[in-house]
């Protein structure tokens, strides 16, 4: 499970995520990133947790697919939210083949796509 303090919740932190954020895509997700960023001259500023959130729509499948979606890739993402820089925003959007996809096919797209983004892949 996805501990409280690094869940995105709030509407407006998807919307910021989602326009003002970098984006890769796979075959399964696409991830957007909205990297936090701290000012080097404020001594002592500390930032907010890494916070991920999820988008499963119906076009991925029935409640309970979308519900074994959705909690595939909480417990993907916590396992990467260490390489995530702190205060960042990070909001997955499951495509409509994730319903079908197996664990290790999440994780392969959702490292990729996060790969892409921290490591300054070409878009």
């Amino acid at each position: 499970m996805l501990p409280t303090e690094h869940r995105l919740r709030r509407r407006e932190d998807f919307a910021t995520a989602v326009r003002r954020g970098r984006r890769a895509g796979r075959p399964l997700l696409v991830v957007h990133l909205r990297s936090g960023a701290m000012d080097p001259h404020v001594p002592g500023e500390t930032l907010p947790p890494t916070r991920a959130g999820f988008v499963v729509s119906k076009a991925v499948g029935g409640a309970v697919v979308r519900n074994t979606v959705k909690r595939r890739l909480r417990h993907l993402m916590r396992d990467r939210l260490a390489s995530v820089p702190p205060g960042s925003l990070v909001v997955v959007r499951a495509l409509p083949g994730a319903g079908d996809a197996d664990h290790a096919q999440l994780a392969r797209d959702l490292d990729a796509a996060l790969q892409r983004l921290l490591g300054g892949g070409a878009r």
